[in-house]
């Protein structure tokens, strides 16, 4: 059997990549939603915290769902990580690889559990099916450095041509928290494996391995030639802009800053931030680039088709050991806050030359709330959630309201789906009225969630944008700040605190920034919105005044 990375093209026709093209796009779909469907935690199966992807035999992507743009910094480095420590005659069919270390090729973060399946076909390798599932476990921790954060796992071998390692499974599971949902969760990252392993054979069947390669290559070809054409269309020059970040985990605030150069049909982006700290703050380096790759998309040209092509366009760089691009062995759980960050570097940067292409800045935060205890009959829950808030607003739309932004795109826990798996009560669950800027286009509004624990449990609260606003454009005011309280008498320090059965936090999210001069904004446009939101009409004329006036 052969697994070599190289192969000689073939020529394909533009409507056969094409239908390829969305062959690829609907394996990755159909893995994302067999991964919920078969998934047992909460965080999986109602959240969505999950992605999938395929990647070419070289460890190029080929195509990533529309899941977690996140998630593609746990996929950048395992696949040659694997490549570079295997030769080819070592992988063989029913292989399967886990891993999820932030240093050696598995994940931006060590929740992440990353599953590599090769696909073979007729013998030789095709691509790479991989998915990424959080396991919300490595709970209730310190953050000092990433041994505190949770069981490492290099890119190894959990299957072995089809064999369970079980001495490997069992030490991954005497390491978690709740092995129960570990295990059922594994389980289903394997099905969505296995999944992509048969519909990928089933379309080298249809239009054989070589066609099927090189359609490939033509994707991502064809992926580079359109960012590099969107790219053309900005003007040449050097954008920068620099913004706040706030965390319950750090004292005060800290500034990071961006250079976006655009030279022709390339861009070239900088980073930099304080040095790496000993909060679980830190990026490594590919938290950096998916989220990186994801900005520029979204400005440049959002139907750029998600694969390796958009990528070599665009050259990135951050300062070693800082907060931004960290060294092991920095503490990165919480990469996802300042992620969100980059995303309104990038933005605020290349609104100064294309405004009408970015957004107001979002909630820029990902507000989140983990819960930890034990159930009556002494086994441990983990409850993890993150919360969604205000979208920036757009140059001819309003923001959304309470949604998750930018770099996570999961969803809302319901109320039903809280209480009836864990010891907690939702109080309550609202928008924060008047909390998106105003503006031509208002900004979408925060949300408000308030929990009761109904037994004994600690809880994390983090988040960002606490101290600072989401900013506006192009004359838009910024959107409130988020924050978070608890029950008289809770103590609480870095966000943490231990609850006893009825006491109570509180989680506001920011809102986002309006896009516009507020005194633009139709009487029709404010009188529609206040209806959908079933505000009386006294209070909206009062909501309508201040929104002209600014305020």
């Amino acid at each position: 059997m052969s697994t070599s990375t190289a192969t000689a093209r073939v020529p394909v026709d533009p409507i056969t990549v094409e239908v390829i093209g969305s062959a690829l796009s609907s394996i990755v779909e159909e893995m994302g939603e067999a991964l919920v469907r078969a998934s047992h935690s909460a965080n999986i199966k109602e959240r969505r915290d999950c992605s999938t992807a395929l990647f070419d035999t070289s460890g190029q992507a080929l195509c990533q769902a529309e899941h977690i743009p996140m998630h593609l910094g746990s996929f950048l480095g395992i696949i040659p990580h694997i490549l570079k420590r295997h030769a080819p005659e070592e992988i063989r069919p029913g292989d399967v690889f886990i891993g999820n270390d932030a240093y050696e090729g598995g994940a931006t973060h060590l929740p992440d559990i990353v599953i590599a399946e090769p696909v073979f076909y007729d013998g030789a390798l095709v691509a790479w099916a991989v998915n990424t599932a959080h396991h919300a476990d490595f709970e209730d921790r310190g953050h000092a450095h990433i041994y505190q954060e949770g069981l490492r796992i290099p890119p190894i071998r959990l299957y072995r041509a089809g064999v369970l390692q079980e001495d490997l499974q069992a030490m991954f599971l005497l390491n978690c928290q709740v092995p129960r949902e570990r295990i059922s969760d594994l389980r289903a990252q394997m099905a969505a494996n296995r999944l992509a392993c048969e519909r990928l054979g089933k379309l080298c069947a249809k239009y054989g391995r070589e066609v099927v390669l090189s359609a490939g290559q033509e994707l991502m070809d064809y992926a580079e030639r359109k960012m590099r054409a969107g790219i053309a269309a900005i003007p040449d020059g050097t954008y920068r802009f620099s913004d706040r970040f706030d965390n319950p985990a750090i004292d005060g605030e800290m500034v990071f800053e961006c250079e976006v150069r655009v030279q022709g049909d390339e861009m070239h982006l900088r980073f930099d931030g304080p040095d790496q700290v000993r909060a679980g703050l830190n990026m490594v380096f590919t938290a950096l680039l998916s989220t990186v790759y994801y900005a520029v998309k979204t400005v440049v040209d959002p139907t750029i088709l998600p694969n390796g092509g958009l990528a070599r366009p665009l050259h990135v760089s951050a300062r070693e050991g800082s907060i931004l691009n960290c060294r092991h062995p920095a503490a990165v759980n919480g990469r996802i806050a300042p992620c969100q960050r980059i995303v309104d570097l990038v933005h605020g940067a290349l609104a100064q030359v294309v405004p009408e292409r970015v957004t107001a800045a979002g909630n820029g935060a990902v507000a989140s709330a983990t819960f930890v205890g034990t159930r009556p009959d002494g086994e441990l829950w983990v409850y993890l959630e993150t919360i969604g808030g205000g979208a920036g607003a757009r140059a001819t739309k309003d923001g959304l309201d309470g949604v998750h932004v930018h770099m996570t795109n999961t969803s809302n826990l319901p109320a039903e789906a809280l209480e009836q798996e864990y010891p907690l009560t939702l109080l309550r669950y609202e928008m924060v009225d008047g909390s998106g800027g105003a503006g031509r286009f208002r900004g979408g509004m925060g949300l408000r969630r308030v929990y009761r624990a109904e037994r004994s449990c600690r809880v994390k609260v983090d988040g960002s944008r606490m101290r600072s606003q989401p900013w506006g454009l192009a004359g838009g005011l910024p959107g409130s700040s988020g924050g978070y309280a608890f029950s008289d008498g809770v103590q609480v320090a870095n966000g943490i605190a231990d609850l006893q059965p009825g006491d109570r936090v509180t989680v506001i999210t920011p809102g986002a920034g309006g896009y516009g001069p507020p005194a633009e904004r139709s009487p029709e446009a404010v009188m529609r919105d206040l209806a959908e939101r079933r505000i009386d009409p006294v209070a909206a004329q009062r909501i309508y005044a201040a929104q002209l006036s600014g305020r």
